[in-house]
C-alpha cells in the first residue's frame, strides 16, 4: 500500500493501528506493507527502528482489550486532519484504546513524515500527548 492522498493516509493510520494491535499477522509483514525496510520512526524524540517496533507490538497485543477495540469500526482512531503534499505527510489524530484491565488509554498524536518514491513511509516524526485515563 502506498500513500498518495489524504484518504490513503487516513486509511493507513486506521489500518496500521488496528493491524498492529489486533491482527495475528506477523508484525514484520505489517511493517513491510507500510514502511520501507530502513525506516525511522521518531516518537517523542526516541528513534524506533524495525526490530524495536516489532518488539513493541507484543506487549501492545497482550494489553489491549481486543474485543472492545475490534467492536470500534475505526480501531479507536479518530483522524482530525491529514495532509499529503508530494513526499510529505502530516496528521493530527486521537487514539482511544481500552486495556484488558478496564482502563482507557487516550492520546493526541501529531505526526509528520516523508514518503519513499513507492509511497511507503521512510520517516515519521511524531509527538504524543496523553490525555487523562478513564476508568
Amino acid at each position: 500500500m502506498g500513500i498518495s492522498s489524504e484518504r490513503d493516509l487516513v486509511e493507513f493510520i486506521v489500518d496500521y493501528t488496528r493491524d498492529m494491535a489486533l491482527s495475528e499477522e506477523e508484525p514484520g509483514t505489517i511493517l513491510d506493507r507500510y514502511f520501507v525496510p530502513d525506516f525511522e520512526y521518531c516518537n517523542d524524540g526516541l528513534v524506533i527502528d524495525r526490530q524495536r517496533m516489532i518488539d513493541h507490538v507484543r506487549p501492545v497485543r497482550k494489553n489491549v482489550d481486543k474485543a472492545a477495540m475490534a467492536a470500534n469500526d475505526n480501531a479507536g482512531v479518530e483522524v482530525h486532519q491529514a495532509l499529503v503534499r508530494g513526499d510529505q505527510i502530516a496528521a493530527r489524530w486521537t487514539l482511544r484504546t481500552t486495556l484488558r484491565k478496564g482502563k482507557t488509554f487516550t492520546a493526541e498524536i501529531y505526526m509528520f513524515g516523508r514518503l519513499a518514491p513507492d509511497g511507503r513511509i521512510q520517516r515519521i516524526d511524531q509527538t504524543n500527548r496523553q490525555l487523562d485515563d478513564q476508568p
